[in-house]
């Protein structure tokens, strides 16, 4: 059974997600702000939290932050009442994996979660499939059909690490962090020009994957269909 922290300083939201989603067969642990929600992680197994924005003592943004720092494996929804290109860069910027506005439909809410549950678990394979290549983080190798490809060590852990989440936004500072650790002291435009590198061997019609801008944000990795 998947473990959900739902973090919001609503008790009536709490609840409201609460039922849909133990009737989905998932347990539910609440919190009603981000303190609370710091002791419960610490504690508890969570495979994704859903975090509302607006809370007191530590809103859902420096919540996500310290999610993304100490919880790194854990997926975030961040729930909030805000719909502003602004407010979602800032979600993102600070490493929610997804966005719902409220008021939300609780059976979106549901979807959102298994499909980040997926991907979570599509994370923990040495083996990545997405759109016609196979990644095999034990050899460093990749597979195009009949075909091998090797590349820089960094390209290849930045290539792994988009494709361990199809879909979801990683900032620049992010990526940094994961691949070339807190130590590094180096430009945050490295990230551009590996992304580039990365951009030059593959074929999106052929290889059937996309490595997307996100303008004022990062990078997300797409399967095209």
């Amino acid at each position: 059974m998947k473990n959900i922290l739902v973090v919001d300083d609503d008790k009536n939201i709490r609840q409201l997600a609460g039922h849909y989603l133990r009737a989905e067969g998932f347990h539910v642990v609440e919190a009603g702000n981000g303190v609370e929600a710091e002791t419960i992680l610490e504690t508890h197994q969570i495979h994704v939290a859903v975090v509302d924005v607006m809370m007191p003592e530590m809103d859902g943004y420096a919540l996500c932050q310290k999610i993304r720092q100490n919880h790194a494996e854990i997926p975030v929804i961040m729930l909030t009442a805000k719909d502003s290109l602004t407010d979602k860069a800032r979600g993102f910027e600070a490493g929610t994996d997804d966005y719902l506005t409220k008021p939300f439909e609780p059976q979106e809410l549901i979807f959102r979660i298994r499909a980040l549950l997926r991907r979570s678990n599509q994370a923990s394979e040495v083996k990545i499939k997405i759109g016609r290549i196979i990644i095999d983080q034990k050899s460093y190798g990749i597979t195009i059909g009949k075909r091998e490809l090797m590349i820089p060590v960094k390209e290849f852990e930045l290539l792994y690490q988009l494709a361990s989440y199809p879909g979801r936004i990683f900032t620049r500072e992010e990526l940094i962090e994961r691949i070339w650790h807190r130590d590094y002291d180096g430009s945050d435009r490295t990230v551009d020009v590996h992304i580039k590198r990365l951009r030059d061997h593959f074929d999106e019609k052929m290889d059937g994957i996309r490595i997307t801008t996100v303008r004022g944000v990062g990078y997300k990795l797409e399967e095209l269909t």
